[in-house]
């Protein structure tokens, strides 16, 4: 089992862009399957959840080859994400274990769904969807309280390296061509095609006299190699820990939104009068917390990004309840009518007619 993981380890490594192109293009074909032939969402899903699975299992082999490479040095700077998330989950196996099997869930809850919907009555499918949420909502409530401190969002390191960056291994030791007896190293002579080469490069700008450079160039080559505040920050403090009650009200009112949401959901499909209460308790459960939550210093940059992609988040709720069904729908509708005649613009339109009654079947096609 050991050989066989290495072996895997060391075709991951040295066909990695391959791979990566590989899941790509089997992610872009993913969109284009549902309508084209029976069950197609399924197959599609069930493509995606693969893809989404393997590639974290991916990142997980790719980040212990390079941790257990001192050599290794990338190309571009680790993201604030990347050392928060990374730098807890090598802290303490809760958070690691918590985050993966959150991640997991996110990945597989609507292919789960789907597999409910076909095998199992109305009630069960809706019950199997609150168990998924009951279980979300306490996997962050104990991510929460491990790092005490705002949830990244996804909670596990994003791939942010090039493993095929990795040095390659000495020559000295492995070269065919060494003698074994050779003691000292043969003098590298100079290559054919630069013996003849005497023109000069040209010199930096900032070798240049003062009177051929403007300012402004020193100024963007400085700015782009300074460091700034988060960059030299210990990785545990580039979120801050929360400070009081508000702090800790505001991220499990945030939390509890998605479970909140489809409990209420459940019950007003039991009701037989249409209702919106699901809809506009967990936007006024959005408002409060963003309303709650501290407002993140000019160097707290990752939590800044954090907030920013929870503000975007909101868009969703386009695609939820009464706002899909009197506004975006119809919009979505008409946009379609008018690309049909439209060459290239229509395949757009017909994307977007396939996917329709996918958002009207399945809850996690729109969920958070």
């Amino acid at each position: 089992m050991t050989l066989s993981r290495a072996q895997y380890e060391s075709f991951l490594v040295n066909n990695v862009s391959t791979i990566s192109t590989l899941e790509s293009s089997l992610r872009s074909i993913s969109w284009f399957l549902p309508g084209r032939f029976k069950d197609a969402e399924l197959a599609s899903e069930a493509l995606t959840t693969l893809l989404n699975v393997v590639s974290m299992y991916h990142d997980t082999l790719l980040q212990r080859v390079v941790k257990n490479n001192p050599s290794y040095r990338p190309l571009i700077p680790t993201t604030l994400h990347t050392r928060f998330t990374r730098a807890w989950m090598d802290k303490t196996s809760i958070y690691k274990w918590a985050s993966r099997t959150l991640e997991l869930i996110k990945f597989t809850e609507l292919m789960i769904e789907m597999g409910l919907r076909r095998k199992f009555s109305e009630k069960m499918r809706w019950r199997g969807i609150i168990l998924l949420e009951v279980i979300k909502a306490a996997l962050r409530i104990l991510l929460l309280k491990t790092t005490r401190r705002p949830l990244a969002s996804p909670t596990i390191p994003e791939r942010d390296f090039d493993p095929s960056t990795l040095p390659p291994p000495s020559s000295a030791t492995s070269s065919p061509t060494l003698a074994p007896t050779s003691n000292v190293p043969s003098r590298i002579g100079t290559p054919d095609h630069l013996k003849n080469n005497h023109i000069p490069f040209e010199p930096h700008p900032l070798l240049l006299p003062s009177s051929s450079r403007s300012e402004a160039s020193a100024e963007e080559y400085l700015a782009a190699k300074a460091l700034t505040t988060s960059s030299v920050k210990p990785s545990f403090s580039l979120l801050r820990k929360l400070s009081g009650p508000r702090d800790y009200l505001a991220e499990i009112i945030y939390i509890l939104r998605p479970l909140v949401y489809v409990s209420l959901l459940v019950k007003d499909k039991k009701s037989p009068l249409p209702t919106n209460r699901a809809l506009v308790v967990v936007l006024i459960m959005e408002f409060i917390a963003r309303n709650l939550r501290r407002s993140p210093s000019s160097s707290a940059l990752l939590e800044k990004e954090e907030y920013a992609k929870r503000d975007k988040d909101m868009l969703w709720y386009l695609l939820r309840g009464s706002i899909w069904e009197t506004f975006t729908r119809p919009k979505l509708e008409g946009f379609i009518g008018w690309t049909v005649q439209k060459p290239l613009i229509g395949l757009f339109g017909s994307l977007a007619q396939d996917w329709i009654p996918l958002i009207d079947q399945y809850y996690y096609y729109t969920a958070m």
